[in-house]
């Protein structure tokens, strides 16, 4: 079960007392509506000018709706306007919320009877003495113990004057509404800016302006991406005005990504002292600066640059690099003679060699971190980025431990190069030192992109200039010394020992991984991936016990085509799951009668997104047991999917004499439709087709 499931478990249990998100069972009394209205501040409207219109929603008691970001996945409301020719609607005037807590967080309300004013335009080629229709669709959705989407259509018809004349009945409900709305900021200068993980919401007063002697109270975001103030947030004192840090909302109550914004907008909630609730600024959309670079401590880079050069160092006593100095080195001092000048020369030019491809890496790096602008743990929050790091991390961690070799040839050829001459040589073979130490590499340079992948631009290529430094430095030092050659260790054993010690770093590499792409995709979706892993080993055997120089042609082919088709299905099994492995159809009657009328079953799930018991259906009752059963009981899975308004759905509900979800319905041909518990499980849903569908083959013999 995912790290939803005890959420939903929680939602479950608090709602069943008072029939929460079970629906009303047939019989029952249904929930009370909202009571809606569209009114006009204008008796009459002329040609050119505006006029306001307002949405009344008289809530029943103990029900809410919802504010422009309702702070969950729940619906907010909207009006879909149809307008004669030539007239045109603005924003809806949002009132200033309440603020709930709910299961995800605080959430951003309305009870009793909120108006959202609205204002239209009239054409200045209006004919007075006519009449205009205006025409409005509204919909919404109220929550109490359950959740119930709402709609109704408005028709409004008013006179055309030379002057526009207001409705003395409906002042009161206008300025009422217009109270209710925040203010337009003219007291503060606003700037946003990206910090660590949370977002600054600075407040300087404007010239002229009087700074505030209390702290903001609140505030409330028009993006799903932050939290309110008052949710973990902090307000202090930025001078003469202040600062607001607010926390960022990384997923919503699925666990699905919020992606950050690149602005922010929403209402300041403040006061004066004695008065805290008296006002609501409207803070327009600020777009939000990058996070400053912070400063990075000398001690800090020196330990970054000498982790960076140890590595270097390190690299060198791979075995795919260490037989590879003696050669070079006594390859220097051939070519030069005994010319010491000379030698150095050659050793210098190999470490240029080796500046110049690590360069280039880093580039490369560079320019990948410039693309994305963000850092290294962002890429983190994609599975697919996880999945590929975990298979590369763990195909390294098997070469390394000696499953297989990769790299021989390069190393070979490195051992060639020894015997070239010219300076040309030198800094090619410094090139290819490079290319040879990268399959050997994993476990430093891994680290090395963690410890710089965040740093300055300077300090970034210093650091990998570093590790450069590091793999070139024996060489150097080798060439201007060539007489410490025979203080070398002999090439043996113990490199192969060092080798497969270095590859434990780099299965723990891959271990975390594994625990990171467990949270992103599930503990129950973990089988494919452990398999996956698995079947990448096996391609590594294979591939390193016969794809061998000594195996016979048809032998190496077999294998390396067997090893090819093991690893391509370990990273199919590795990759992350589709969102559920039943497959829905959207639901329409239409397409429920055409399948009835095929005899075959058919079972409707009525649901939504923002239907927490639903999710919680999802989780735990359609297993692969009652998956595979339904395909062979031939039962076709329709989904009447409720997250947004339909009305078909909602007549379909009433129908079965129910008004809110979960609704689970199994129709089967000749027998009258079957309606599920609230709650489903993988024990129901098996006995439920046992006991009710016949085999897929006595649907209809006929077929």
């Amino acid at each position: 079960m995912t790290r939803l499931t005890p959420l939903l478990l929680a939602a479950a249990v608090l709602t069943t007392s008072v029939r929460a998100q079970f629906g009303v069972p047939a019989g029952a009394t249904a929930a009370p509506s909202t009571t809606a209205s569209l009114v006009s501040e204008a008796r009459t409207i002329a040609p050119g000018k505006p006029f306001t219109l307002g949405l009344q929603l008289q809530h029943p008691a103990g029900w809410h709706s919802y504010y422009l970001n309702s702070g969950g996945i729940e619906n907010s409301p909207a009006i879909e306007w149809q307008l004669p020719a030539g007239f045109s609607a603005g924003p809806v005037q949002w009132p200033t919320p309440s603020l709930k807590d709910g299961y995800s967080g605080k959430s951003f309300i309305y009870t009793g009877s909120p108006v959202m004013l609205v204002d239209i335009v009239a054409p200045a080629s209006l004919e007075t003495g006519t009449n205009v229709t205006l025409t409005a669709k509204a919909t919404w959705q109220i929550c109490s113990d359950l959740c119930l989407n709402e709609t109704q259509d408005f028709t409004l018809r008013l006179p055309v004057a030379a002057t526009a004349a207001a409705d003395p009945a409906q002042a009161g409900l206008f300025a009422q509404a217009r109270r209710k709305i925040p203010m337009a900021n003219t007291a503060w200068s606003v700037t946003a800016q990206a910090a660590d993980g949370t977002f600054l919401l600075r407040l300087r007063p404007r010239a002229g302006g009087t700074p505030a002697q209390v702290p903001p109270l609140d505030f409330i975001p028009n993006e799903k991406f932050l939290k309110p103030l008052s949710d973990a947030g902090t307000v202090a004192r930025d001078g003469a005005g202040w600062v607001l840090t607010l926390q960022r909302n990384p997923v919503d109550i699925f666990n699905k990504p919020i992606p950050p914004g690149k602005t922010l907008s929403g209402i300041l909630l403040g006061g004066t002292a004695g008065d805290p609730d008296a006002a609501a600024i409207l803070i327009p959309e600020t777009r939000i600066a990058a996070a400053p670079v912070p400063p990075l401590a000398f001690s800090r880079l020196l330990r970054i640059l000498g982790g960076m050069l140890l590595g270097g160092l390190i690299l060198n006593l791979m075995p795919c690099v260490f037989p590879v100095i003696g050669l070079k080195i006594m390859g220097f001092v051939q070519q030069a003679g005994d010319d010491r000048r000379k030698i150095i020369g050659h050793g210098l030019l190999f470490t240029l060699g080796v500046l110049v491809s690590f360069g280039v890496l880093s580039g490369i790096l560079f320019a990948g971190r410039l693309a994305a602008d963000i850092g290294w743990g962002y890429q983190l929050q994609s599975p697919w980025v996880v999945m590929a790091l975990m298979l590369l991390m763990f195909g390294l961690a098997l070469n390394m431990f000696g499953l297989f070799e990769l790299g021989t040839s390069a190393t070979a050829l490195g051992g060639q190069l020894q015997s070239k001459h010219g300076l040309a040589g030198a800094f090619l073979s410094g090139v290819l030192a490079t290319v040879v130490a990268t399959p050997c590499s994993g476990p430093f340079l891994g680290a090395a992109i963690g410890a710089a992948i965040a740093l300055p631009t300077v300090a970034f290529f210093a650091a990998f200039a570093a590790m450069a430094i590091g793999l070139a430095l024996p060489y150097l030092v080798l060439s201007a010394f060539p007489g410490l050659l025979r203080l070398l260790p002999r090439p043996g054993a113990w490199m192969e020992s060092f080798k497969q010690a270095m590859s434990f770093l780099l299965f723990a590499t891959a271990g975390y991984l594994l625990w990171v792409y467990a949270g992103q995709i599930g503990l129950e979706n973990m089988l494919g991936p452990i398999f996956g892993l698995s079947l990448v080993a096996m391609a590594g055997w294979i591939y390193g016990r016969w794809c061998l120089p000594h195996r016979t042609r048809a032998t190496r082919a077999t294998a390396l085509t067997l090893a090819l088709a093991l690893a391509v299905g370990g990273v199919l099994l590795a990759m992350p799951p589709k969102p559920h492995a039943l497959q829905w159809e959207p639901w329409s009657q239409a397409r429920a009668d055409e399948l009835l009328d095929e005899d075959r079953p058919v079972f409707i799930d009525f649901t939504a997104q923002w239907c927490l018991t639903c999710q919680l259906n999802k989780q735990r009752a359609y297993t692969p047991a009652v998956i595979a059963l339904m395909k062979a009981k031939n039962i076709a899975a329709l989904k009447a999917d409720k997250t947004r308004p339909d009305p078909a759905i909602e007549a379909k509900l009433r129908e079965y004499g129910r008004t809110a979800i979960p609704v689970n319905v199994l129709l089967v041909p000749g027998k009258p439709p079957i309606l599920t518990p609230e709650i489903l499980s993988a024990t129901y849903l098996t006995d439920l087709f046992t006991r009710e569908v016949p085999a897929a083959a006595e649907v209809n013999p006929n077929k």
